[in-house]
């Protein structure tokens, strides 16, 4: 099971979140009634996502002893103007200078073993309670 998570209000929009010993604050952005002291919780959930499958293309080319000087992932977004929200994610692969060809196709599938990918494919059930 996983460590409980805490989350706290700290004043305006302010809310930190404690988990496995780390803080991540959280604020919002003005014209949302915030002040911008801190990411907003989404930039969390894109940063994971991210990070993710950084993750699971560094661990394919470390398996293989390729060097990874150069080596960077850049994540692109496209918005639903209707929804007002991100609709695409392009995740981009700059490969290192002499990246073996053979392995073009295997690393942009490593980032399907991503976790946070896998539970957007199939999330969590979110269940809502009023603690007494």
């Amino acid at each position: 099971m996983y460590p409980e998570m805490s989350l706290t209000f700290h004043g305006g929009k302010k809310v930190n979140a404690e988990w496995k010993g780390f803080t991540h604050k959280t604020d919002q952005p003005p014209e949302d009634g915030g002040d911008h002291t801190a990411p907003e919780p989404v930039d969390y959930f894109f940063v994971g996502l991210g990070a993710c499958a950084a993750h699971s293309v560094l661990s394919f080319i470390q398996r293989r002893d390729i060097p990874t000087d150069g080596l960077r992932l850049v994540l692109r977004f496209e918005k639903d103007p209707e929804e007002k929200r991100v609709a695409k994610v392009v995740q981009e692969i700059h490969l290192p200078e002499g990246f073996p060809e053979k392995y073009r196709r295997a690393v942009a599938r490593a980032t399907k073993a991503c976790t946070v990918k896998r539970y957007l494919e199939r999330p969590p059930e979110i269940e809502t309670i009023v603690a007494e």
